[in-house]
């Protein structure tokens, strides 16, 4: 017996395979160049190029110490980056799953039962192999509880009657009228061979979709950095927009009480000084919004940590510059993109999942073997459980092959060439977004620059402007409408210069997080 067996496992061993398509990673032509890297203009201060991308941690290219810190604290406590670790841990624990069927299972058994048999089961003679004549008179069923009964010779158990055929059925207490204990202690096997490649198949699903998870973490981490970096520059850009309003604010304070002044003098009329008094308010009134906004980014932050909202507020609430942008951008080549976003490597790994699960399919269409084994030792004495005359044991093969299922093992096929085809598409698709992405991101932060440059020159405008404008109010050249003009353009302008810096950073997180870069980190840590 264990010859054949031994012969059976390996006849399979030699003749398994592995049914179903075997994957190969797409092929997706990216390009060789972004696009707008070639219409970039040269005199931007921060210049993309297509040089390799050499800086992983990219926020440290803007040299902001709070910033690195608090990205650090982001990547130890985010809770969302807590979950897609906890995910990774699932998949890994399912692939352990998908793999243990690849192996024997063995259970140990034992138990104890006392059982007494019912004495009033009624059989026809027939039951026990015992002829029927004709009857010339009713003939009444037979008891086993009868002493005239042919089984009760036999002890209604395991003998046979004169016909030679087997007692049987007996009560589900055992022998009839018979009080028996028995113990029972062994183990049983059982081993389905993978001859078609079905479990290969799963593993290899099961693989993908962790390796899957470990990607999915980090388009994760991706996005926690870039919105911890925009976050940030916002809080600063918010907290410089308060500083410029503040500035204003003093002097068209200082405008107001030369104005009030003249008034007092008889040089001027109270029109002016109403007009000077609404510009001060007015200037004031936007104060409280600029905070709030302030507060809220803070509170973004926080939660970004895993923090209470208000956690970081005696923290950050001192202003500090926006972070600038470095004077060069390496963005590689589209190629490399493909490789480098974790969306793009996730949506492959998800492609090979659905690959693997057509094969585990296909898998159903063929028969399953099987190896079943059991051994173990049955008493009726607990002193004779350990006897070796008290073994048993039995093993053999088993085959089952699905004849009829009304169509559901093709229908399933049918399901996983769907969802493979689609994931495939939706893979093309993620290609398409990402080098959409980074062309976006690639005119936003160029065409940012541009405008930064022309308010630069705005804001200076504006400022000689205000200074003439008040000489000449003090000469009495030109009327005092003519100085608010002047300062609320100037105050405008400066406002816009201050937002477009903060854009001009916060264009250049997207763009670094279009490129897929940060994750990183976590091989570093």
């Amino acid at each position: 017996m264990k010859r054949i067996s031994l012969g059976i496992i390996a006849a399979f061993s030699l003749l398994g395979c592995t049914v179903g398509p075997t994957y190969r990673p797409p092929t997706t032509d990216a390009g060789r160049y972004f696009m707008e890297v070639a219409s970039a203009s040269t005199t931007q201060p921060s210049l993309p190029t297509t040089r390799p991308v050499q800086v992983t941690q990219w926020w440290a290219t803007f040299h902001d110490p709070e910033l690195d810190r608090l990205i650090m604290r982001a990547v130890q406590s985010n809770p969302s980056l807590l979950q897609a670790e906890s995910r990774i841990r699932q998949a890994r624990a399912a692939r352990i799953v998908a793999g243990a069927a690849e192996w024997p299972t063995v259970n140990l058994t034992g138990g104890y039962d006392r059982a007494r048999g019912s004495k009033n089961i009624i059989f026809p003679p027939s039951a026990f192999g015992i002829p029927t004549p004709r009857p010339t008179v009713r003939q009444q069923p037979t008891r086993l509880d009868q002493p005239s009964s042919p089984a009760s010779s036999v002890g209604g158990a395991t003998g046979a009657g004169s016909g030679g055929a087997p007692l049987s059925p007996l009560g589900s207490g055992g022998l009839p009228g018979v009080v028996t204990d028995r113990y029972q202690v062994g183990f049983d096997a059982s081993w389905e061979l993978d001859v078609f490649g079905g479990v290969r198949r799963s593993v290899e699903a099961s693989t993908a979709d962790y390796q899957a998870a470990v990607e999915d973490r980090r388009d994760v981490l991706v996005t926690l950095l870039a919105e911890v970096a925009r976050n940030y520059v916002e809080l600063r850009g918010s907290q410089r927009e308060i500083e410029i309003a503040q500035r204003n604010l003093r002097a068209q304070q200082q405008t107001l009480a030369l104005t009030q002044d003249r008034f007092r003098a008889g040089v001027t009329t109270q029109l002016d000084v109403s007009r000077a008094q609404a510009q001060v308010a007015s200037t004031a009134a936007g104060i409280p919004s600029l905070d709030e906004q302030v507060h809220d980014s803070i509170h973004r932050i926080s939660v970004l940590l895993g923090e209470h909202p208000g956690a970081l507020l005696e923290e950050l609430s001192e202003s500090r510059p926006i972070p600038a942008a470095p004077p060069e951008v390496p963005l590689g080549v589209p190629a490399e993109l493909v490789r480098r976003r974790p969306d793009l490597r996730r949506a492959e790994r998800q492609l090979a999942a659905a690959t693997a699960r057509v094969g585990v399919a296909t898998a159903e269409l063929y028969p399953k073997f099987t190896l079943l084994g059991a051994f173990g030792f049955d008493a009726t004495k607990f002193t004779h459980i350990a006897d070796w005359s008290s073994r048993y044991y039995s093993i053999g093969p088993g085959v089952s092959w699905p004849i009829f299922d009304a169509g559901r093992i093709r229908a399933n096929i049918r399901v996983q060439n769907e969802t493979q085809a689609q994931a495939l598409s939706a893979y093309e698709q993620t290609v398409l977004i990402a080098l959409r992405d980074v062309e976006d991101a690639l005119v936003g932060y160029s065409r940012e620059q541009m405008r930064r440059a022309a308010l630069l020159q705005a804001v200076e405008a504006n400022r000689v402007s205000v200074d003439l404008a008040t000489q000449q109010y003090q000469q009495g050249v030109v009327d005092f409408l003519t100085v608010l003009e002047a300062q609320r353009t100037l105050y405008a302008a400066e406002d816009s210069l201050v937002q477009s810096d903060a854009r001009v950073s916060s264009n250049l997180v997207a763009l670094y997080k279009a490129l897929g870069g940060g994750w990183e980190i976590e091989l570093a840590r």
